[in-house]
C-alpha cells in the first residue's frame, strides 16, 4: 500500500485512482491526519506500507524522520519547483528521494522499487520452492515460465512472499491489496482471490502452496 500525504484532497483522490489502475493500494491523508496517524499506527498497519509519498504540505507539518522512526518503508517528496535549494532542503529533512511533478505512477513504483533494493541488497525476487515471485510487477514463474495472474491475485502472492516464513492475517492481506480504509470493498474479497489463486498455483505445481489455518492467515509453503 503506497502513502500519500498532501493539503489538497484532489490531489489525494487522483492517486488513489492512478494507484488503483496499477492495482496497488493507495490511501490519501491531509498533515494534520497523517501526523495523528503515524505515531499511533499499529506495526500490523504500518507494515502494509511499501512506501510515503510527501506532496504539498506546510512547512514542518510532516517530518520523515518521524516516520522513519515507526517503518523502513520509502519515503518519496513529490516536488512542484525545480530548484536545487528546495531538492536540497528536502534531502536534509530526511527523505529517500525527490521527484518532479508532473511524473507517471509506473515511475514511481520504479523509484520504490529501487530504493528497496538498495536497502535490502536483495534481488526484487523471491524464491518459494519453484516459484521465482517478482516485487516489481512482472507475473510470477514457475520453473522459468511465467504465470499470468490478475493483478489482485499477484499482488497477494507477492504480499505472501514478501513475508515468506511468517503467518500473515486477512486483515493484513486486505491492508496490503486494498489500503486501510477502503470501506467500499469487504475483506472476505480476499478469500475468493486466495481461493483462485491457490487453484492456479496448484495446477502448475502439483501442490497448494499456501498454508492457511482458521484465525491464524496464511502462508507460503514448499
Amino acid at each position: 500500500m503506497i502513502v500519500v500525504v498532501d493539503e489538497r484532497e484532489l490531489v489525494t483522490a487522483g492517486f488513489n485512482s492512478l494507484f488503483d489502475r496499477e492495482g496497488v493500494a493507495c490511501t490519501g491523508f491531509a498533515p494534520d491526519d497523517f501526523d495523528e496517524w503515524v505515531t499511533s499506527a499499529r506495526e500490523d498497519d504500518l507494515r502494509s506500507v511499501s512506501a510515503f509519498l510527501i506532496g504539498d504540505c506546510r512547512e514542518g507539518s510532516v517530518s520523515p524522520r518521524q516516520i522513519r522512526g515507526r517503518t523502513g518503508a520509502p519515503v518519496i517528496a513529490l516536488s512542484e519547483h525545480n530548484s536545487l535549494e528546495n531538492t536540497l532542503k528536502l534531502f536534509e529533512s530526511g527523505v529517500d528521494d525527490v521527484v518532479r511533478k508532473p511524473v507517471h505512477i509506473r515511475e514511481i513504483l520504479a523509484r520504490i522499487s529501487a530504493i528497496r533494493r538498495r536497502a535490502d541488497t536483495e534481488p526484487d525476487y523471491t524464491e518459494v520452492g519453484r516459484m521465482r515471485i517478482f516485487m516489481d510487477g512482472r507475473d510470477p514463474e514457475i520453473d522459468g515460465q511465467p504465470l499470468p495472474l490478475p493483478r489482485r491475485e499477484r499482488r497477494i502472492l507477492e504480499y505472501l512472499a514478501a513475508n515468506s516464513g511468517r503467518r500473515v492475517t486477512k486483515t493484513q492481506v486486505f491492508n496490503a491489496i486494498y489500503g486501510i480504509f477502503d470501506d467500499e470493498v469487504e475483506e472476505n474479497v480476499v478469500e475468493s482471490h486466495i481461493s483462485k489463486l491457490r487453484k492456479k498455483l496448484r495446477e502448475r505445481l502439483g501442490h497448494d502452496p499456501i498454508e492457511s489455518k482458521r484465525f491464524l492467515g496464511y502462508r507460503l509453503v514448499l
